[in-house]
């Protein structure tokens, strides 16, 4: 075996090391973190001593011995732990972490469904939003308290919280004082990039307990492909659920009309954002099957989508038509496939050879940075013929965010493709990047509007 001291080899062996751990009902994820420092500790201290650095990491999982030895350890260590029972004796224990999460979760969930009723106090109600406060705000009742919950669980610092707690504040600021009118560009502009921007902060809150780790970015993207699936599917049953009520009642002329628009649906939506949180984190293997179902499914049919497209652009020569509606699409468009690229890379083996699903993905992504530049180029030409408006300005500036990152992605996927670097590389380009997603939508929020007089 060749040995060598590449660091990204090193990250993707620790990468799969920890894939492994994860798939240990009895490991919650602070103890797989504190296996990980123990671990990654002993490499370097074997490669201080002079190893490379593959051998070292070999010999460091060989002293730490067998998982299932090591997690008896753990339970004999931390008693208090539900997991105690099932590796150990099986005899009744303390409540455990998943029972104190549960309460939390509740907790943060009844907070966010009664946070959004208390502005019906000031003369604001949910289902008449003349005055656009509800498109300003919704994210506002939801968001930190889904924050809250991932604050807790990582047992975050002091600084953090602050930190975290600012941002939002800041944002409920930017949506509430600016004097924007209902219908102006700076209102959808608030309106459409601030939850993304509160997003990133929650984010934050949960990568808390490791704010420089790649792995741990990696796993927030992940987080928030299986949150969005958890709150699709609990928004399905949510809507059934109502829609077989109301037609129930109306059977028996019973009007809920005040009942489902003014509180189930406003207060279980916002409640739903935190409980789907809470599913991520409780139930990490169930999702963690169908990601790479979805990645597999979806990928071809966006490939064939876009080089669809771009052959009928070629074809018939016309220009891409850049109105506000097909920016908007177009935008979407490219967003989607960027997070469908995300959550395969995150449910990806970072060890597994590069194989035809990566080169399908490389096809994927160049497409869309063909696309991206054509309409990039497009708008480029109407805003210096007809000036820069906040709609424009904004859709530019995400079209070149996301010009710069598909073109490095591009470029890492060919390299690996092609064997001449791990995968690892570009995991840790995509975890770099979120910073710039971040930073862009913060713009977004608070610089563009005063900067066009909040027209």
């Amino acid at each position: 075996m060749t040995v060598t001291n590449d660091p990204d080899e090193l990250e993707a062996q620790f990468a799969q090391w920890r894939q492994y751990v994860r798939r240990r009902p009895e490991l919650n994820e602070s103890d797989a973190d504190e296996l990980e420092d123990h671990l990654r500790g002993s490499v370097d201290q074997l490669t201080a001593l002079g190893l490379h650095s593959d051998e070292a990491f070999l010999v460091a999982v060989k002293r730490m011995g067998g998982l299932d030895e090591l997690s008896r350890e753990f339970a004999r260590e931390h008693s208090e732990r539900l997991w105690k029972q099932l590796v150990l004796t099986g005899d009744a224990g303390p409540r455990s972490r998943t029972h104190h999460d549960l309460i939390v979760m509740l907790v943060c969930a009844i907070g966010a469904a009664v946070s959004i009723k208390i502005p019906e106090l000031f003369a604001h109600h949910v289902d008449v939003d003349e005055d656009g406060f509800y498109s300003l705000n919704y994210s506002l009742f939801a968001l930190p308290w889904l924050a809250a919950f991932l604050l807790w669980r990582r047992r975050a610092g002091r600084l953090v919280c602050a930190v975290v707690l600012a941002m939002f504040v800041v944002g409920a600021a930017a949506a509430n004082l600016y004097p924007v009118d209902t219908d102006s560009q700076s209102m959808g502009v608030i309106s459409s990039h601030l939850p993304v921007a509160l997003w990133f902060v929650v984010g934050l809150a949960y990568v808390s307990d490791n704010l420089r780790s790649a792995r741990r970015r990696m796993d927030f993207i992940r987080f928030s492909g299986e949150w969005f699936i958890y709150l699709v599917l609990i928004a399905l049953g949510g809507g059934v659920l109502m829609a077989f009520a109301v037609g129930a009642f109306n059977a028996i002329d019973i009007e809920l009309y005040v009942l489902t628009e003014e509180w189930l649906l406003p207060c279980g939506l916002v409640a739903a954002v935190v409980v789907a949180g809470w599913l991520v984190e409780a139930k990490q293997g169930v999702i963690e099957n169908i990601a790479p179902v979805l990645t597999r499914l979806f990928t071809p049919l966006f490939t064939i989508g876009l080089l669809a497209f771009l052959a009928t652009v070629g074809w018939n020569g016309r220009r891409i038509e850049v109105d506000r509606d097909n920016l908007v699409l177009f935008d979407m468009l490219l967003v989607l496939v960027l997070g469908l690229l995300l959550y395969s890379m995150s449910a990806r083996d970072p060890l597994a050879p590069a194989g035809k699903f990566d080169i399908m993905q490389l096809v994927l992504v160049t497409s869309a940075l063909v696309m991206d530049a054509l309409v990039l180029f497009t708008m480029t030409g109407r805003v210096a013929q007809y000036g820069s408006t906040p709609n424009n300005m904004t859709a530019l500036g995400a079209n070149i965010v996301l010009l710069v990152n598909l073109v490095w992605t591009a470029w890492l996927l060919l390299r690996f493709v092609r064997r001449r670097q791990p995968f690892a590389a570009i995991e840790r380009w995509q975890t770099t990047y979120l910073p710039v997603y971040a930073g862009w939508m913060w713009i977004v929020v608070l610089v563009l509007p005063p900067v066009f007089a909040f027209r």
